[in-house]
């Protein structure tokens, strides 16, 4: 994905107040713009940009907001696409507000990205997480976008209330039925003022833990991988009110994506080393360059763990520019 110039709309639109949500405390934002707003943050923005960016509308569910504000929106931006300064536009909206007239708005007005807030295929999930929606909701609008021929990302979100691991897998595999173009995945995090934070407080739902949402993630990033889905975000954008303690519990680390790889290249490297009849003392992982920190894990918690497992004494990790992204090669020391 390139270069975004991203508009926050928080909250305007959403039908519904879904049990994890305070888009005020994820966007960082706690007023919606008008059209002149619009205009003037992408004016700002576009000098920083050293190629065409998108301009993307989040935040909000921007289909329902009220047909109005919509197109003052779209007619804002609109003419940065028209003039080449920007490649497109994309937003981010809710399932049950898409059909085939506001898709033309759509089509006409210079958007070529969709991005659907799916949370879980799951209907029992949605509906604890007062989602306000129904799995054959994504599934019709997914459908529907890409038959007007937009880009489709979908979003999903692991560990909501009335979810467990073999949900949250199968709402992974149910998305690459649906063949988006990207997914984006996001642990649930308990934000202050919700009504997650009040199940939280009084015993009602347990949030997982950064390891246990990483852990998990390394399993939907191998999903997504075999079929040839990119995921391209995993966890929730940091921002200041977030890190600064509105973020009360849950999957919220800065670091959560490389987190999620680095379970994913101990799994890998643990499948290989069971594979191997024969092992030396020390075990030395060879990766491709940009990968060595994530094989090492943060505060290089693989290689203890894989001393632990194995009783290694030593475990290296070197770069090799030979070997491919996301494969690795390993040598036994008998010291």
């Amino acid at each position: 994905m390139g270069a975004i110039i991203p508009v926050f709309i928080p909250h305007v639109g959403c039908p519904h107040d879904c049990v994890f949500c305070n888009q005020k405390k994820i966007a960082g934002t706690l007023t919606a713009p008008d059209g002149a707003d619009v205009k003037r943050i992408i004016e700002d923005a576009l000098g920083y940009s050293g190629e065409r960016p998108q301009i993307a509308f989040y935040g909000g569910s921007f289909t329902a907001v009220p047909r109005e504000l919509m197109c003052e929106y779209l007619d804002a931006a609109k003419p940065f696409v028209d003039s080449g300064l920007a490649e497109s536009l994309r937003l981010s909206t809710r399932p049950d507000s898409i059909d085939a007239e506001r898709l033309e708005i759509l089509r006409t007005s210079g958007v070529r990205t969709i991005e659907l807030g799916t949370q879980s295929m799951c209907d029992d999930v949605l509906a604890s997480s007062g989602r306000g929606h129904s799995s054959s909701d994504t599934r019709r609008a997914a459908a529907l976008i890409k038959e007007y021929g937009f880009e489709l990302i979908l979003q999903m979100m692991t560990h909501l209330p009335g979810s467990d691991e073999a949900k949250d897998i199968e709402t992974a595999r149910e998305i690459c039925r649906l063949r988006p173009d990207g997914v984006r995945i996001y642990p649930t995090v308990v934000i202050r003022d919700t009504a997650l934070e009040r199940l939280w407080r009084n015993g009602s739902y347990t949030p997982a833990t950064p390891e246990q949402a990483a852990a998990l993630g390394a399993t939907l990033l191998d999903i997504f991988e075999e079929s040839g889905i990119p995921v391209i975000r995993f966890g929730l954008n940091p921002t200041d009110d977030l890190s600064g303690g509105e973020a009360l519990a849950g999957a919220y680390h800065p670091a959560l994506g490389e987190m999620a790889q680095s379970a994913r290249y101990l799994a890998r490297a643990k499948k290989l080393i069971d594979s191997c009849e024969e092992r030396g003392k020390a075990l030395e992982i060879s990766v491709c360059p940009k990968r060595v920190s994530v094989m090492s894990g943060q505060k290089k918690s693989n290689r203890k763990a894989l001393c632990e497992a194995y009783g290694f004494d030593t475990v290296t990790v070197r770069g090799d520019a030979e070997i491919a992204d996301g494969e690795m090669n390993l040598r036994f020391i008998n010291k």
